[in-house]
């Protein structure tokens, strides 16, 4: 894979056989973020699980502390009163079978995030096959099929991220800006973990957390001693 020569820089000032302390770690990535646009920094963490058996699913939300210093574009589906909360709580898009259809046809997503009531989900199935692959299905482990809806608005608008196992056991989730700074993103890195931690299913054997790397957009991954979480 070709790296540039700004990444070969950057790359010289990490250790990639230390165990950074998460601090320290973050103190680095933010230190070493050299790209004209404030990189988003991101968090991938491998498991010692089975992600094709489903007692060893991991998946889950969590509002960040100190939010993503993204603002997600929220699609809620719900009707009447709900619709009107909704849109009142900041969704973005509020609608049913209108919604699906654009969808469907138009090959839409200008959305980040799918908020749905439980009413809502026959209509919401048929999107299954197009939200799915993206990882944009409403569900319910989530809190993003709510009878609440425009709370998981609020929430979604607050920094709320989901975390979810991929197929090489691996979350990948992003915990803020390089402009948070390491104290921020430390916040944010500590609540992701807490909760990853939290959700580990009875039927885990061995170790845990196997791996924990944090890298900004255009950077480097530096690896985190995650054991100082455990």
């Amino acid at each position: 894979m070709f790296r540039g020569k700004k990444y070969k820089e950057i790359a010289k000032q990490i250790d990639r056989a230390a165990l950074y302390d998460p601090k320290e770690g973050l103190d680095l990535i933010c230190k070493t973020a050299s790209a004209k646009f404030d990189e988003t920094v991101e968090l991938h963490v491998k498991l010692g699980v089975d992600s094709r058996h489903a007692d060893q699913q991991v998946r889950g939300a969590i509002v960040l502390p100190n939010g993503t210093g993204k603002t997600a574009r929220v699609l809620v589906f719900a009707k009447g009163d709900k619709a009107d909360a909704a849109r009142e709580a900041g969704a973005d898009y509020v609608g049913d079978m209108d919604m699906v259809e654009k969808i469907q046809k138009e090959n839409w997503f200008d959305f980040d995030v799918v908020v749905a009531s439980p009413d809502m989900m026959g209509v919401v199935g048929r999107l299954g096959k197009l939200l799915g692959p993206k990882g944009l299905m409403p569900s319910p482990k989530a809190g993003t099929v709510t009878p609440d809806v425009a709370k998981a608005v609020k929430e979604v608008k607050a920094g709320k991220v989901e975390y979810r196992l991929d197929k090489t056991n691996i979350i990948h989730c992003p915990i803020g800006k390089v402009s948070f700074g390491a104290d921020k993103l430390y916040e944010n890195y500590t609540a992701l973990m807490g909760a990853i931690i939290k959700a580990k299913p009875a039927a885990a054997k061995g170790q845990y957390i196997r791996s924990c790397v944090a890298a900004s957009t255009m950077g480097p991954g530096v690896k985190m001693n995650a054991a100082k979480q455990l």
